[in-house]
């Protein structure tokens, strides 16, 4: 069965409107959603499939309360798999709030979580419906709430790597779309899009300015090294 969010001017006032958040909104302690290579940043929006019965519980009590999940990758290790147990984790994530929602007949979900704040994770706490918790801390990334541009860099050269980036891996992109992106646009939507590995994803949410994730996105590309049918055109 298909559901939807209301709009704006229909969310009951206990849940503030999207544009209106606050890290005072934040709850000390929120569910995770650990996920491997998957990267959202604030602003940046985020699909995702929601099948397990943990997650499906997850999102269900995210809806019948504020909304809000903490997307965060786990730092696999041989072991924890032999073992079979849960993977230690990152210790920064993302606040993302689900503002959009199809719920299927099977009982599984399609979402869109859009990127609020990072967040530090503190402690885990104990586990419920059978997905994890943790006590986090956003005090610190107080300025993913403000549109603080980038200081100037070298667009061409960015859009230039990642074209190369993208033609070694045989990966396709809509190019014309990503050429008339506005700058702060473009870097939230290029390190979501990149297929880096985790440890390279977690690089970019690490990074504490605009301008500082230009520099970790233009290095991770040049990585791929030079093309030899010359410069992309």
């Amino acid at each position: 069965m298909a559901s939807y969010l209301p709009d704006d001017e229909d969310i009951p006032r206990v849940i503030p409107r999207l544009s209106d958040l606050t890290l005072a909104d934040v709850p000390a302690e929120i569910g995770l959603f650990p996920l491997s290579g998957v990267l959202l940043l604030p602003r940046g929006k985020l699909p995702l499939n929601v099948f397990e019965p943990r997650y499906i519980a997850l999102v269900e009590d995210a809806l019948a309360s504020h909304r809000l999940i903490g997307l965060i990758q786990p730092v696999w290790k041989e072991e924890d798999e032999e073992e079979g147990e849960a993977p230690p984790l990152y210790t920064i994530g993302t606040i993302g709030r689900i503002t959009s929602f199809t719920e299927r007949s099977d009982g599984t979900y399609a979402i869109t979580l859009s990127g609020i704040a990072r967040f530090r994770l503190l402690r885990e706490t104990a586990l419920h419906r059978g997905y994890r918790q943790a006590r986090v801390d956003v005090s610190s990334f107080a300025g993913d709430l403000s549109e603080v541009p980038s200081a100037p860099f070298d667009r061409q050269k960015l859009l230039g790597s990642m074209r190369r980036y993208f033609k070694q891996r045989g990966l396709g992109a809509r190019w014309s779309a990503i050429e008339q992106m506005g700058d702060d646009v473009l870097l939230v939507t290029l390190p979501m899009i990149c297929p880096f590995p985790p440890a390279e994803k977690q690089a970019l949410l690490d990074a504490g300015t605009l301008t500082e994730r230009v520099r970790v996105l233009q290095m991770l590309l040049d990585l791929a090294g030079p093309d030899d049918d010359g410069p992309p055109s």
